[in-house]
């Protein structure tokens, strides 16, 4: 068994040797005699983003189940490298330049060698960045739950109910929109119209990707002689939805790193390695095929989902600890799992 298990986290592992023996390196460098703090802040940062994660290993899983072998080898190669040095180093970069009007390469040097102005400026774009995050996410959520042709429930009472709105056309949308008009009752004057048009962006991304996925589904149906040209198109639409997913799964982790650290290079280790650890996992729940056996894991990770949108939108205007945040996430997936086993035993009997 722990053979087994350590085929699928062989890589992640290696990467956790580098990691951890980069960042001493790179905090002795620094300055002599920090190198064993910065091996821990990187330790400490890879398991918060694990913890973290949970839910977003089981929505991967979800959606790498009805992609190819081919494009499943791609979000475990290239996607590592977006996740980790797109969405946790450049992003945070692109946003600051964008936000303080500066050259990219001007930040990068901040970032490198004024990490408390760096800190600053990404502090001030923190509400505008989670909008967009809490907004994809929170359209993710309900349109799982509205879907019409779902047969199974987990909380039933409150599930069913979600469902019955589906009659009601654009209804995850309305209910979107309708969450950051209330959220601009709560936002500073100054902040609320970049909020807002952030989070239209994340609602008009989610629909733009979704939309075309649904479109090349369809074609893929009615003209089977395009079937290779059509699976192609749909594995890629699927890899960009997956990234979007992990985007903005990443974004509070990576604005909560700086409570722990202001080094970039030491938060991008950290979080380099438990993203590592997350893909393996989801690597682990497709092979597996745990989705198929623990029936209900889908329903708590898109509950987990749920509420990281709303703890995203709380934290336009207050601070959540990122603890509350993970502890939640890991609490709908644990019971998730418990009642998936206690289905799975009374179906046996």
């Amino acid at each position: 068994m722990g053979v087994y298990m350590f085929k699928y986290f062989f890589s992640s592992i290696l990467v956790t040797i580098l990691g951890l023996l980069g960042a001493y390196l790179w905090g002795e460098h620094v300055h002599s005699g920090t190198g064993l703090t910065c091996v821990f802040i990187a330790f400490v940062l890879a398991v918060l983003e694990i913890s973290l994660s949970f839910d977003n290993a089981v929505v991967n899983a979800m959606k790498l189940e009805q992609m190819s072998e081919k494009w499943r080898h791609r979000f475990i190669t290239w996607g590592i490298l977006i996740a980790v040095f797109g969405m946790r180093f450049v992003f945070p970069l692109a946003v600051v330049a964008i936000f303080a009007k500066l050259d990219i390469l001007t930040v990068l040097n901040m970032a490198l060698n004024d990490v408390n102005q760096y800190a600053h400026y990404l502090e001030l774009t923190h509400a505008p960045i989670v909008a967009f995050g809490g907004a994809f996410l929170l359209m993710l959520f309900l349109d799982y739950f509205t879907e019409g042709e779902k047969d199974l429930h987990w909380i039933h009472w409150l599930e069913v109910r979600l469902q019955k709105l589906n009659k009601i056309k654009g209804v995850c949308t309305l209910i979107t929109l309708l969450v950051l008009g209330l959220l601009m009752q709560k936002i500073e004057p100054s902040m609320q119209m970049n909020v807002l048009k952030s989070g239209v962006a994340g609602i008009l991304t989610y629909l733009a990707i979704d939309g075309l996925a649904e479109w090349l589904e369809k074609k893929q149906e009615e003209r089977a002689k395009l079937c290779a040209e059509t699976v192609k198109c749909s594995g890629l639409v699927g890899f960009l939805y997956l990234e979007l997913i992990d985007a903005s799964f990443s974004l509070d982790g990576v604005l909560g790193a700086f409570a722990l650290s202001k080094d970039i290079l030491i938060i991008t280790i950290g979080l380099f390695i438990g993203a590592m650890f997350v893909r393996s996992l989801t690597i682990m729940l497709v092979e597996k095929k745990t989705l198929k056996q623990f029936c209900y894991l889908e329903h708590g990770a898109h509950w987990a989902i749920g509420t990281l949108a709303a703890l995203m939108f709380v934290s336009t205007f207050a601070h959540v600890p990122e603890v509350v945040t993970g502890l939640l996430g890991l609490a709908f997936i644990l019971s998730a799992f418990v009642c998936s086993l206690i289905k799975n035993k009374d179906i046996c009997e």
